[in-house]
C-alpha cells in the first residue's frame, strides 16, 4: 500500500512536467560528460545505473557534470546499500584558487542513518546545514532504505526545492550560488570494512527551458529564508513583514527615549549590534523597542552572542512602566550563555536560562544551541497562549490571564508590577544587558484575533516545558 500511495503522489507531483524538454545527463552506458573530482572513490556503470563505491582513506569524492546549470528541474532515482552517506551537488564549484579545488556548493542530502535527513540541503565545504529536516520532520519518512527513490529538485532563481517519492522535503530561499555543476557524491568512510557499501543513481535527466512554467505549485515544504533581512515572495503572501530593515533605525526607538539611542547600538553589514558595556542592565545604550505595539503574532529573531553574554527579547512591554534604572518591563525570552553567565544558576529551577520565560518558566536543559553560530528565537502569541521556540524546537508554552499565571508572577521578581504579562498588547524589545550581542532577520507575522487557546487536558494554567523536541544531531 505504501508503494502504491507513493506512485500516486509522484504522478500528481510530476504531472506538470510531462510536456517539458528533458535532456539526459547520463546515457546509461558510460560516464561521458562527467569528471571525477577531489578523491578516488569508484564510479562504474552497472545495469543502466552509476554505482559509487567508497575507498578507505579517500576524501569525499564527486562525479561532476562538465556543463554548468543555473535554473533547472532535475530528476533522478537513487538507492543506498548500507549506511553510506552521500548526496547530489547542485550549482556547485571546484576552483583551484578556492580551498585548493575542493568541491563546494549546495548539496541534496542522501542520509540512510537513523537521523533520516535525506532530501535536506547542505552547503558542502561552506555554511554546512541550510535545510536540515528538523525544519520539516514529516519528510523524514520519504526515503526508502535499500530501494530506489525517485527525486525531484527545482532550482529557479533564489528558490531550491526538493522532493523524494512525491514528498516535499526542502524549500530554501538563498542567493549565494546562481549556477554551477551537478555532481554525485560518495562520502569518505571511517574503516575499510565500509568499502562494501554503495550508492547508485539512474534515470538522471534535466530540463532547463521555461523552468518557471513547470514548477510544482502544490505540496511545498516549510520555507527557510537564508537571504538576510528579506521577505521571500512566499513569506510575503503569508503576511510576514520585517520589523528591522537591516539598514536603518526605522520602526525602533529607545525604551526610555523618543528616538533611537545615540550610543550603545551599531548597524553594519545587515547586523544590529549591542555594543559591549559594563554588563549592567540597560546601562549603556539602553533597550530598544518597536514604535508600535503588537497583539497576536509570530515573532522570529536571529541572534548570536559572545561568550558569557546576557540579553533578551521581550514582548507585552509597557515602556512607561519602569521610569527608573534597569530594563523596561515585559515577558522575556531569555538570551544567555548558560555555561558561563552566573544568571543561569539564579532564579528557580533554571528559569533564567536560555529560552526560558525569564524568572517564571524554565526551558529544558537539553536544547539546540550553538554559541558560535546564529540561532533563531521564535515567540508565538495567540490570545493568552504563548510559546517559546529555539532553532525549530519548542521549549515552553504557557497560558496567561488566569489565576495560576497570577500566582506564578506573585512569586517572581515581577510581583510588584501591576498586571504583569496580562496586557492585551505591547511593544517588542531587544535588550541591552551590557554584553556584545548581534541581531538580524527580525520579522513578524501578525495573526488575527481568535478565542483564547484551550488546553486538551481541560486545564487553564501554564504548561511548562511542553512539546519539548529532540536535540538535532550534527554532522
Amino acid at each position: 500500500m505504501k508503494k502504491i500511495l507513493a506512485i500516486v503522489c509522484l504522478a500528481g507531483c510530476f504531472l506538470t512536467a510531462s510536456a517539458q524538454n528533458w535532456k539526459p545527463l547520463f546515457n546509461g552506458k558510460n560516464l561521458k560528460g562527467w569528471t571525477r573530482l577531489n578523491g578516488k572513490a569508484e564510479y562504474k556503470v552497472v545495469d543502466d545505473a552509476i554505482v559509487g563505491r567508497p575507498v578507505y582513506g579517500q576524501p569525499n569524492t564527486f562525479l561532476a557534470t562538465k556543463a554548468e546549470y543555473g535554473d533547472f528541474i532535475l530528476e533522478f532515482d537513487f538507492k543506498v546499500e548500507g549506511n553510506l552517506n552521500s548526496g547530489v551537488q547542485l550549482r556547485s564549484h571546484s576552483d583551484k584558487k578556492v580551498m585548493n579545488g575542493r568541491v563546494h556548493g549546495y548539496q541534496f542530502e542522501i542520509d540512510p542513518s537513523d537521523r533520516a535527513w535525506s532530501g535536506g540541503i547542505y552547503d558542502e565545504a561552506g555554511r554546512l546545514w541550510l535545510y536540515p529536516l528538523t525544519k520539516n520532520p514529516a519528510a523524514k519518512r520519504a526515503f526508502l532504505k535499500g530501494e530506489w527513490n525517485r527525486t525531484r529538485v527545482e532550482a529557479c532563481g533564489k528558490s531550491i526545492r526538493t522532493w523524494i517519492n512525491g514528498v516535499a522535503c526542502a524549500n530554501l530561499w538563498d542567493d549565494v550560488d546562481a549556477s554551477g555543476f551537478i555532481a554525485l557524491q560518495v562520502h569518505q568512510i571511517g574503516s575499510k570494512a565500509e568499502e562494501s557499501q554503495t550508492v547508485s543513481w539512474r534515470n538522471i535527466r534535466i530540463a532547463t527551458d521555461d523552468v518557471e512554467q513547470y514548477l510544482t505549485r502544490e505540496g511545498r515544504a516549510p520555507l527557510v529564508n537564508m537571504v538576510d533581512n528579506s521577505i521571500a515572495p512566499e513569506e510575503e503572501r503569508e503576511g510576514w513583514k520585517l520589523l528591522w530593515d537591516g539598514k536603518t533605525t526605522d520602526g525602533w526607538r529607545g525604551a526610555k527615549l523618543d528616538e533611537f539611542p545615540r550610543k550603545g547600538w551599531t548597524i553594519g553589514n545587515g547586523v544590529l549590534k549591542v555594543e559591549k558595556g559594563n554588563g549592567g542592565e540597560a546601562s549603556n545604550g539602553g533597550d530598544i523597542v518597536t514604535t508600535r505595539t503588537y497583539k497576536n503574532f509570530i515573532l522570529k529573531v536571529d541572534f548570536k552572542i559572545t561568550e558569557g553574554a546576557n540579553s533578551g527579547i521581550k514582548y507585552f512591554v509597557k515602556p512607561d512602566m519602569n521610569k527608573g534604572e534597569g530594563s523596561a518591563i515585559g515577558c522575556e525570552f531569555q538570551i544567555l550563555d548558560d555555561l558561563r553567565h552566573p544568571d543561569a544558576k539564579l532564579g528557580v529551577n533554571g528559569n533564567r536560562t536560555l529560552g526560558s520565560l525569564y524568572d517564571l518558566i524554565p526551558a529544558p536543559t537539553d536544547k539546540p544551541f550553538d554559541i558560535k553560530a546564529w540561532n533563531t528565537a521564535m515567540v508565538i502569541v495567540r490570545g493568552n497562549h504563548v510559546e517559546h521556540w529555539l532553532n525549530g524546537v519548542k521549549l515552553i508554552e504557557y497560558e496567561r490571564n488566569n489565576q495560576e499565571w497570577n500566582a506564578l508572577v506573585a512569586y517572581s521578581k515581577y510581583k510588584n508590577w501591576p498586571n504583569f504579562g496580562n496586557h492585551a498588547e505591547g511593544n517588542i524589545l531587544l535588550q541591552d544587558h551590557g554584553d556584545e550581542v548581534w541581531f538580524k532577520n527580525v520579522k513578524i507575522l501578525e495573526l488575527p484575533d481568535r478565542p483564547a487557546f484551550q488546553r486538551r487536558d481541560g486545564q487553564n494554567g501554564p504548561r511548562q516545558n511542553g512539546g519539548r523536541g529532540q536535540r538535532p544531531r550534527r554532522q
